[in-house]
């Protein structure tokens, strides 16, 4: 059987000139968090398959890559279901695995605790532009922080990150899952029924406002429910004023105290922001997870054209593994989307050390050779790299492609 050169679908080779884009990015990442008090851990890439599975995941636990048990424990003749054939799967994302982490660290960690998470997670999901199969994704949380100053903290540390990139006029859309519930409750809408609501409200950038109510009406649902969720739209502006427009509509349904919440994340992030974005409260932000609790946010970016980054307040899924509530609230940035932009525009990384090569003619002496390799070596303390590489007959090609890789200045060395 003759072996494949090209990677499974989905997955990809790194090439030395996104690699080297890559290792700045995380570099910038780590120091930017660091700044603001973020930890970095390390979660195995394998977790139990309950945990994946425990209906915190979305559409995410659809797409599991599943891991067969091993040796004497997997009797294939007994199994009555897949289930009884796995115990394990990759992860999906970077959540499950910090909240299985804090469960069974907390003793051991401060508190709040605020934790910086990069690592391949894995989704059998069909690949397009900017999505793969296997990804990195980059986490930052705040664990038993239960006040707005999570939020605040998490939305100014990623976006002050996505500043030093250059990124800008970005928008981070905010909401709130309690809003979206007593909107939903306000106008009729069944309580069992509300997750259905919220999956056709997130097609509304997709088919519209006209779309969205028609799609509603083809559920079963009341026009005169359908009409009265489509207005509580029109009066929700994307500033503050409009979720104190919402909070007085909602009086009954909603606790004022999670608008006004809102407000105080908003106006504080704008308030202190070094990057040029803006807040915008969006009331048709839905978030896919099942698992979010209070406040919830994304990045638009225009360039993109979709969200390159998301998150929001998780308090009840810690509770899960200690049957004890701690408050959560995380942010994840698009780690490969964000690359691939910065591919696009052809991002130079600023501030890289001086790069140099060496080209030794294949007359060289042993003498000489060495004498050639301990400069390089005197270069490389100063902080210079260097490249010592035998002259090709194609000397021109040669000097070409290092160039090409950012060698500026390219020493001939001959017997």
């Amino acid at each position: 059987m003759a072996l494949k050169k090209k990677p499974v679908t989905g997955m990809k080779d790194i090439l030395p000139r996104e690699m080297e884009v890559r290792d700045y990015v995380i570099s910038l990442i780590k120091k930017t968090y660091a700044s603001f008090g973020f930890t970095s851990i390390e979660t195995p890439c394998v977790e139990h398959i309950e945990n994946l599975n425990s209906k915190s995941g979305g559409e995410n636990e659809k797409l599991i890559f599943k891991i067969l048990k091993r040796g004497e424990k997997l009797r294939i003749q007994d199994a009555k279901e897949e289930l009884d054939l796995v115990d394990g799967g990759l992860r999906y994302d970077l959540t499950v695995p910090l909240c299985r982490y804090y469960s069974n660290n907390a003793a051991d960690l401060p508190s709040p605790f605020k934790a910086l998470q990069m690592g391949n997670v894995w989704r059998a999901d069909r690949p397009q532009r900017g999505r793969y199969r296997q990804f990195m994704q980059c986490d930052i949380d705040i664990l038993g922080e239960g006040s707005n100053l999570a939020e605040i903290e998490l939305i100014t540390a990623t976006t002050t990150l996505l500043g030093k990139l250059d990124f800008s006029r970005f928008t981070i859309r905010i909401n709130d899952r309690r809003i979206l519930k007593a909107m939903a409750g306000s106008c009729g809408f069944p309580e069992e029924s509300w997750d259905d609501v919220f999956i056709t409200l997130d097609k509304m950038d997709k088919i519209g406002e006209d779309g969205v109510a028609e799609d509603l009406m083809s559920q079963g649902f009341s026009k005169e429910s359908v009409d009265k969720y489509m207005e509580l739209f029109h009066i929700a502006t994307p500033d503050t004023g409009g979720v104190l427009a919402l909070r007085d509509r909602l009086a009954g349904y909603l606790d004022p105290e999670y608008a006004d919440g809102l407000v105080q994340i908003m106006e504080s992030v704008d308030a202190v922001k070094t990057a040029d974005f803006r807040i915008a409260f969006d009331p048709t932000l839905v978030r896919g997870m099942s698992y979010y609790t209070g406040p919830i946010f994304e990045i638009a970016m225009d360039e993109y054209g979709g969200s390159v980054g998301g998150g929001g307040r998780y308090d009840g899924m810690i509770e899960k593994f200690i049957g004890q509530s701690v408050p959560a609230c995380g942010f994840s940035i698009g780690f490969e989307r964000i690359i691939m932009l910065l591919l696009e525009r052809d991002f130079q990384i600023p501030e890289s050390p001086k790069k140099k090569a060496y080209l030794l003619d294949r007359k060289l002496s042993p003498e000489q050779v060495r004498g050639a390799v301990a400069d390089a070596m005197k270069e490389r303390a100063s902080g210079t790299a260097v490249n010592v590489l035998v002259m090709k007959k194609n000397k021109k090609f040669q000097k070409q492609q290092l160039e090409e890789e950012g060698y500026t200045d390219i020493v001939e060395v001959f017997a």
